[in-house]
């Protein structure tokens, strides 16, 4: 839907007004790769994308907000006193929670808003669509409110809406690379201390495929819990050895082939060796995207899969059938698993004269395979979070 279409459907809701349209939108993310390293205080390497979530709003004279989506059917005409008192378990706590968390921050609200948010993120895909919502509510109403916006402290903001308000335990790197994405660059990113670097990511002609297995993630707490209970054991039993040792993925790959016989349990020593080897394939990842080595990033990506299914173990039926379906096609550089993993999505980098056959091939062969459809989105790597305005 264009800019146009959602204005005209945002007045037609709510009608005119004396006061200015204002539109916003914040991108989805997908991590291009280092699964499963940042709770062990490794790098992760996300990426904003090209789609997200566009939020139309504007003031209005009495102390209401409304909220509707041009998505899901549900919306709400809330007062701002009391609001955020009782959560409803629908979409609009994410927005609800962004409104709450700026209150503690000391942002008064003396007016209400209008707020029609539009996604083009598939919810469920893993492509972090509340935190794209989280994120362009915060960025909007300091806009409007003529407050700073600096895009780290939304990362915070909308973390804390995850963790505290909507009740998600989630770490900062879907916030933090919506918020701070850089078109045609992937984030380096220490999830720890949010120390930070954009690094180029000149795909060219080539795109990212993600393909949306639409397996339902049901392992993926209890399997989450177990592989970090794994990683403590692994590095309590390394700290014996290397005392000054604090996270796993601090250490290098020929360090840890000196010291992993140490670990005597063969699973805990897989998960500490794809810790520590995966941390590696992001750094070596960036030296890659900084010379423009595609080719090389593509085997990064290969390795990256190979090591989540065979090491990490959180790979699953459905991901792997995408993955080496994605891979027989000529043209695909990489594919991997990417997310929490036991379903959700895989990421492919695909040369743009192979996209069709590969949507079509990789598409009929899964559902051959896997018995489910597949969806998938084909896109580049665009800005974080900012205000539309004129023609863009």
């Amino acid at each position: 839907m264009s800019l146009d279409q959602l204005k005209e459907t945002f007045i037609a809701k709510n009608g005119e007004s004396k006061y200015p349209v204002r539109i916003f939108n914040a991108p989805g993310r997908v991590n291009l790769i280092g699964e499963h390293i940042d709770y062990n205080g490794g790098y992760v390497l996300p990426a904003a994308l090209e789609f997200g979530t566009t939020l139309i709003v504007r003031e209005r004279d009495d102390h209401k907000i409304h909220l509707a989506s041009g998505n899901i059917p549900f919306e709400a005409t809330l007062d701002l006193d009391g609001l955020g008192d009782k959560k409803s378990g629908e979409w609009i706590d994410y927005p609800i929670g962004v409104f709450v968390e700026l209150s503690k921050m000391g942002c008064k609200f003396t007016q209400g808003y209008d707020l029609y948010f539009y996604g083009e993120i598939p919810n469920g895909a893993g492509l972090s669509s509340s935190a794209s919502i989280e994120v362009v509510t915060a960025y909007a109403l300091l806009s409007l409110a003529g407050k700073e916006t600096d895009t780290i402290e939304i990362a915070r903001l909308s973390q804390r809406v995850e963790n505290q308000y909507v009740g998600v335990n989630s770490g900062i790197m879907d916030q933090f690379a919506v918020a701070n994405g850089k078109q045609d660059h992937a984030i380096l990113l220490m999830c720890d201390t949010l120390e930070y670097k954009h690094v180029p990511f000149r795909t060219g002609s080539y795109k990212l495929v993600i393909g949306n297995t639409n397996k339902r993630r049901g392992l993926v707490d209890s399997a989450y819990n177990e592989r970090r209970s794994q990683c403590e054991e692994a590095l309590d039993i390394l700290k014996k050895e290397i005392p000054t040792l604090e996270y796993l993925a601090h250490l290098k790959p020929d360090q840890f082939e000196t010291v992993k016989d140490h670990i005597q349990d063969d699973i805990v020593r897989r998960r500490a060796q794809h810790v520590i080897e995966e941390n590696q394939r992001v750094l070596d990842s960036v030296e890659a995207l900084s010379s423009n080595d595609l080719k090389t990033f593509g085997q990064y990506m290969n390795q990256s899969h190979e090591s989540l299914r065979d090491l990490y173990e959180v790979s699953c039926k459905e991901l792997d059938v995408m993955v080496e379906e994605a891979r027989k096609i000529p043209g695909t550089l990489g594919s991997r698993m990417t997310g929490a993993g036991f379903g959700g999505c895989t990421v492919s980098l695909v040369h743009e004269d192979s996209v069709d056959q590969f949507v079509q091939q990789v598409g009929e062969r899964y559902r051959a395979a896997a018995g489910i459809k597949g969806e998938f989105y084909v896109c580049g790597v665009g800005d974080g979070v900012k205000e539309l305005k004129g023609d863009n």
